[in-house]
């Protein structure tokens, strides 16, 4: 809770309205529609072929500011969108696409005060967008295996909300083994798992979610989602599974020229989603015809080897130490000026007024 003045103000309210300030990040729109999104720092230039803008010209503005530059060229200021701040914010893994991110927060049932268990947190641009929906009176407990990105998402989130959310705790290591360690049985509302092979913590799952919880998986290929599918299936504590991907167009706009934009946002992942049944129950057997298949099909089709199951194999590539490196730099340095802007906000809130001082 940020305490502002005599009334609470939920956290992340105070970095999304009011005057720019020192340490936020804005995006700036030119007059050929091109984004850059800067941190503003008292004294510093923004730098084009167009000209300088200067940082200080836009502080202590209001949000939605048309500002030229010293060549008279003209910039539309505002503060990110969370689609436009998950895009442009320091990263070492590759984050979920916005269109997937609204479609999780929707088919998982992501409710003010949920429990919800994250794994395979990457960036942190996901878990953002839990912390949102479950607000600071729910928790979002995160789980990451690399040291790295672990660091960037918490920096990341910090820089968001302006302060590290109450809601947010990340444990670095296995799901499996960690989160078993740290929540009763039953205890969690939500599992949303970010992972190359889910079907290996359906038994984490299964123990922890609360009867009628939601299980949902981003994965990115087909041979992952069949998996994951038939792992639900023959477990039996969970409900038929539920698949779909999300593909965006954008339209052209100009006058009586309505049209579909050449490029769209395709293919990124499938997600598939599944909810857990009560203890002792198992799933029906749905009255519809079952698509037979050879086990030795599926063994090919799914192999059970680990080696068949690195990132590479799957067509993503991770990130090299020295650019997750800087990734971590670059995260943590915005973030600590997001937290002395909201700082220097919240002592001016609570700083007496001269009609105070003279009472």
């Amino acid at each position: 809770m940020t305490p502002m003045g005599d009334h609470h103000i939920p956290v992340g309210a105070s970095t999304r309205r009011g005057p720019l300030r020192a340490g936020e990040r804005v995006q700036l729109t030119d007059e050929r529609g091109k984004l850059n999104t800067i941190t503003l720092l008292a004294g510093e230039e923004f730098h084009t072929q167009h000209g300088v803008l200067r940082h200080d010209d836009i502080i202590g503005g209001p949000e939605g500011v048309v500002i030229e530059n010293t060549h008279g060229f003209e910039y539309q200021v505002l503060r990110p969108l969370l689609s436009d701040y998950v895009l442009s914010m320091p990263r070492g893994a590759t984050v979920i696409y916005p269109k997937d991110t609204g479609q999780i927060i929707h088919m998982a049932d992501i409710f003010p005060g949920a429990r919800v268990l994250e794994a395979g947190v990457g960036s942190g641009g996901l878990s953002i967008a839990l912390l949102r929906a479950v607000g600071e009176y729910g928790k979002v407990f995160s789980y990451e295996r690399r040291a790295d990105f672990a660091e960037i998402a918490e920096a990341n989130v910090t820089t968001f909300f302006g302060q590290r959310h109450p809601a947010f705790s990340i444990t670095l290591g296995d799901v499996q083994d960690e989160a078993i360690q740290e929540h009763e049985p039953g205890s969690i509302d939500r599992v949303v798992l970010d992972m190359l092979a889910p079907w290996e913590t359906i038994d984490t799952v299964a123990t922890l979610l609360a009867p009628g919880g939601v299980w949902l998986n981003y994965v990115a290929t087909a041979t992952q989602l069949s998996r994951i599918h038939e792992a639900i299936r023959d477990d039996g504590r969970f409900t038929a599974a539920e698949a779909s991907e999300t593909m965006v167009r954008g339209w052209h706009l100009d006058g009586l020229a309505v049209r579909p934009q050449h490029r769209m946002v395709g293919h990124t992942g499938f997600l598939i989603m599944a909810r857990r049944l009560a203890l002792g129950q198992e799933g029906l057997e749905l009255r519809r015809r079952i698509k037979t298949f050879k086990q030795e099909d599926m063994d090919i089709w799914t192999p059970e080897d680990d080696a068949q199951w690195h990132p590479e194999k799957h067509g993503q590539r991770e990130p090299t130490t020295k650019r997750a490196k800087k990734a971590v730099r670059q995260s943590k340095a915005q973030a600590q000026r997001a937290v002395e802007s909201l700082e220097s906000v919240v002592e001016q809130e609570n700083s007496p007024t001269d009609d105070e001082q003279q009472a």
